[in-house]
């Protein structure tokens, strides 16, 4: 009996492996390819809004105000947990020079740097831009403390984009009225064939005459 299937090769295989385990595929690009870091000029508003001493849990609203001159696309402004600092001030652990970041517990956040660090969506609002002098609505940040640290501070970074200036709008070409050529060419026929009747001109001119 002949088979007429083609036989499974092992390079074919290799590529339903490959494809299986997602290898060669493009992986999603970064949020943060296609932002602006807005950090100094557009400021970040922490409020702690509750705090559970059992699970050491810190909650915080986090808005952010604009203060540029131009109105930023309300859907691409994030916020990132950039580090934590102590009253001193310090953001790293003297002897191991250990980010104090990492010895704490983010939660539902919305996803993370190429660096690993936390970030959050800023909720859009009714419109479409933050304007400026404006604050946005707030991301929701919960902190769990592992270490149980009585005093720490979040900080964050701010990425977005501005609204792009409306482009110019060209100014209209106003069309040229057309000529009356044709109530033209009616006028110097009637007026050639006048002539013609007359006798002004001969009939070989005025053939010439209408000739276009």
């Amino acid at each position: 009996m002949i088979c007429t299937k083609p036989p499974f090769t092992l390079l074919a295989g290799l590529a339903l492996f490959a494809t299986a385990i997602g290898y060669g595929t493009d992986s999603p690009a970064s949020p943060f390819e296609q932002l602006t870091d807005l950090t100094g000029k557009v400021p970040v508003i922490v409020t702690l809004t509750g705090r559970d001493n059992f699970t050491s849990e810190y909650r915080y609203d986090v808005s952010v105000r604009n203060l540029t001159a131009d109105p930023l696309i309300a859907d691409s402004l994030l916020v990132v947990l950039d580090k934590i600092t102590n009253l001193a001030g310090e953001d790293h652990e003297a002897l191991t020079n250990e980010p104090f970041l990492n010895r704490f517990d983010v939660l539902g956040q919305d996803g993370a740097t190429d660096d690993g660090k936390p970030f959050f969506r800023i909720p859009p609002g009714s419109t479409s831009d933050l304007v400026p002098q404006t604050n946005s609505r707030a991301a929701a940040v919960r902190i769990r403390n592992r270490d149980y640290v009585a005093v720490f501070t979040p900080v964050f970074k701010v990425y977005g984009n501005k609204r792009p200036p409306p482009e110019p709008k060209q100014p209209a070409v106003q069309a040229q009225p057309a000529a009356p050529q044709r109530q033209t060419d009616k006028q110097t026929e009637r007026l050639l064939q006048l002539l013609l009747k007359k006798g002004v001109i001969t009939e070989e001119e005025w053939r010439k005459a209408n000739q276009p």
